[in-house]
């Protein structure tokens, strides 16, 4: 469904990302996790385009996306959801989630509205759809959040930290939300570092250090059978915490 051929990215002398190759299938739910600083978040944010990558190839159902110039094509077909939820404040919940299909002309407002109203019963916050973001707590906004990438009906979902901002009693409302995507078959990619959420949530696991992919496998392979030396100490820094 989507291959990382070789994804190169530096920010200055910063070589962050330095040669990713990895292959996601539909309905894989894969689990990146690392130290921080190590490129998790950078690599998502090269899948979509908000980064672009330096060199490589990141294909998309046979689309090389990073020589493609229809960014609006290839972003609808890319959710992401991010650790900051990203909502415009001064929008009701109803606008915030309607607002790029409409102003992409993807739909008409009236069409929008309707559909707003279907993901929001679905993420349980159909009685606030006009109300403002601050006066949500945090996992609604979140709720909100993936409501809104949902509209554009995507293939694939990338989760960028999304419950690291959350309090602990809120960090539920969005992971049960997320395992209702994944029983529904979408495909996603998630940066966490809510190890335990990874570990009985992912069907494939990624881990990242030094700007590259070190080992990856099953939930098992990884955090019960870990072969590389740094995934190692990793997971004994995280046992010891």
């Amino acid at each position: 469904m989507l291959e990382v051929k070789n994804l190169k990215k530096s920010f200055g002398d910063k070589k962050v990302l330095k040669g990713i190759d990895l292959t996601i299938n539909r309905g894989d739910i894969i689990g990146i996790i690392g130290p921080s600083g190590c490129g998790k978040s950078t690599f998502l944010r090269c899948l979509n385009l908000l980064e672009k990558p330096d060199s490589g190839e990141v294909i998309l159902e046979g689309d090389n996306l990073v020589d493609n110039k229809d960014l609006e094509r290839i972003r609808r077909k890319i959710g992401m959801v991010f650790q900051q939820f990203n909502l415009f404040e001064n929008m009701t919940v109803l606008d915030n989630i309607t607002l790029a299909p409409t102003l992409l002309k993807v739909m008409k407002k009236g069409k929008a509205e309707k559909e707003a109203d279907k993901l929001l019963d679905k993420v349980d916050l159909k009685d606030k759809k006009n109300n403002y973001p601050e006066e949500l707590s945090g996992g609604q906004k979140q709720r909100v959040a993936i409501a809104r990438s949902l509209m554009m009906k995507p293939e694939i979902m990338l989760f960028d930290e999304p419950t690291s901002a959350l309090d602990p009693e809120m960090i539920g409302e969005v992971t049960n939300l997320m395992r209702q995507l994944a029983k529904e078959g979408m495909t996603m990619v998630i940066v966490s570092h809510e190890i335990n959420f990874i570990k009985n949530f992912c069907t494939r696991v990624v881990f990242m250090s030094d700007g590259v992919i070190q080992e990856e496998g099953t939930s098992e392979d990884i955090f019960m059978n870990p072969k590389n030396s740094k995934l190692k100490n990793f997971l004994s820094k995280i046992n010891n915490i």
